[in-house]
């Protein structure tokens, strides 16, 4: 009877293995097909990854309080804490603005040449999962470091405006102007330029980490800025001399700090590319710094820290679209020259037109901008210890594609920013009244001061 027993279960073991065979073949088939698929799909390396975490949070101190402080000592006393609030609720009101619609204006996947469609807004799509390309083949990094890193540029550009205007803007014009500028200036350029389906990216366009989209952009604005609020009250009368060059210098110790994170981190990964952003945004600032002190002695008879701050945000501005391009050499070459190009419209120039640009914001950042975008067309080259050129493309060729990308930034930022400030000063008004700008706009807007006696 036992035997019987055992004979039984094993013909059921023996049919039920039968039934099974088929199931466990296939399961063995389908496990390598499952690991397969599996190892295809690119994992972001944590090193990348704790890379572009650093290097999101050193852009955000560009903002706070790096040009917060750097513009608020060059003002009035009275005007500094003005300068502070536009940094901040501007930049706190962009990255809101990012999250619910500016990543998919800006990389939202759209095939559109001038912007990236709708299809992420809201962040629709973007998990812990998802990933974002680098310029490696096969490497990625979480979606989320990328829509942060690139947020606080979005959020920093139009910081950079205000100091164009400082003094004499309405506290709710600039918060206005700044969300539409990014709104319909930023997001498409943006797109234009970074965007694999943008129109300057296809055209070929070099811009490492912002030349066109960051300071060409937000330099021109700037200008315009300055030009339709007109000039400060008793301009050329009144004594108007930075309040605190102490304090910026803190800022653009801060902004240089924080530059390596907006040059190295375009790099998108840890890699030499990231490297040779980061030795370069060393040394053409250095550069800078020193030829604008050298300039500065053969014109005044004296070097100034103003100058030799000036200097320093011009090397940084310049080298930016090429911080990942050219080599250490050309680097060097470029703070050199920049450096007295941005002197002569400060000093020149601006005086010879009477525009009141507070900060020098089109005349160091899009000065800077205009020539470090050009220069990267030609320290490119690897005759001149860049990385290159693509296949069949020519120093002229490429000079000549970074001159038509530098017009189309000038074309969409000039005709936009002059229709968005004339529709803010529609709906708020640009400007403040007289007695409010005498009095000082911490106060009078404000209702505190940064000073007490």
């Amino acid at each position: 009877m036992q035997f019987n027993k055992i004979s039984m279960i094993g013909r059921m073991g023996a049919a039920v293995g039968a039934l099974l065979a088929p199931v466990v073949a296939f399961a063995q088939e389908a496990a390598p097909a499952a690991a397969e698929a599996a190892a295809a799909a690119p994992v972001p390396n944590k090193g990348d990854t704790a890379f572009m975490f650093i290097s999101t949070l050193l852009v955000l101190f560009m903002l706070m309080p790096g040009i917060a402080l750097f513009y608020g000592g060059l003002v009035r006393a009275k005007n500094m804490l003005s300068v502070l609030m536009q940094c901040t609720v501007a930049g706190s009101a962009i990255m809101l603005a990012w999250v619910i619609y500016g990543y998919s204006f800006a990389f939202g996947g759209g095939t559109s040449p001038f912007w990236g469609g709708t299809a992420k807004m809201f962040l629709s799509g973007v998990t812990m999962d998802s990933t974002a390309a680098t310029f490696s083949d096969g490497v990625v990094i979480p979606e989320f470091i990328f829509v942060m890193f690139q947020m606080t540029f979005a959020a920093l550009t139009p910081a950079l405006i205000v100091g164009a205007f400082a003094e004499r803007i309405k506290f709710s014009a600039s918060i206005l102007f700044c969300l539409l500028w990014v709104t319909f200036v930023y997001f498409p350029i943006a797109h234009m330029v970074w965007d694999a389906n943008g129109l300057l990216f296809g055209w070929g366009a070099l811009d490492f980490a912002g030349g066109t989209v960051v300071h060409i952009n937000a330099g021109l604005a700037g200008l315009i800025g300055a030009i339709m609020i007109g000039k400060r009250t008793g301009y050329g009368k009144d004594m108007m001399a930075p309040h605190s060059m102490t304090l910026t210098l803190v800022g653009a110790a801060m902004l240089w700090v924080g530059w390596f994170g907006f040059n190295a981190g375009s790099n998108l990964e840890a890699s030499g590319g990231a490297m040779l952003a980061t030795v370069n945004t060393f040394i053409a600032t250095a550069a800078a710094v020193i030829s604008w002190c050298i300039v500065e002695t053969f014109t005044r008879g004296k070097a100034s820290l103003l100058g030799a701050v000036s200097g320093m945000i011009a090397g940084l501005v310049a080298i930016t679209p090429a911080a990942g391009i050219a080599g250490p050499m050309g680097a060097i070459i470029m703070g050199l020259i920049v450096s007295p190009l941005c002197y002569f419209f400060v000093s020149v120039i601006k005086n010879k037109f009477g525009y009141d640009d507070t900060a020098d914001v089109f005349g160091i950042h899009g000065v800077g901008g205009f020539f470090g975008a050009l220069a990267t067309g030609i320290f490119a080259s690897s005759s001149l210890g860049g990385i290159g050129y693509a296949d069949g493309v020519t120093m002229g060729g490429q000079f000549m594609t970074q001159l038509y990308a530098v017009i189309i930034t000038i074309a969409w930022c000039g005709v936009g920013s002059v229709i968005l400030y004339k529709i803010t000063d529609v709906i708020v008004g640009l400007r403040v009244t007289v007695e409010a700008e005498r009095e000082g706009l911490d106060l009078a807007t404000h209702g505190e001061a940064a000073y007490h006696s």
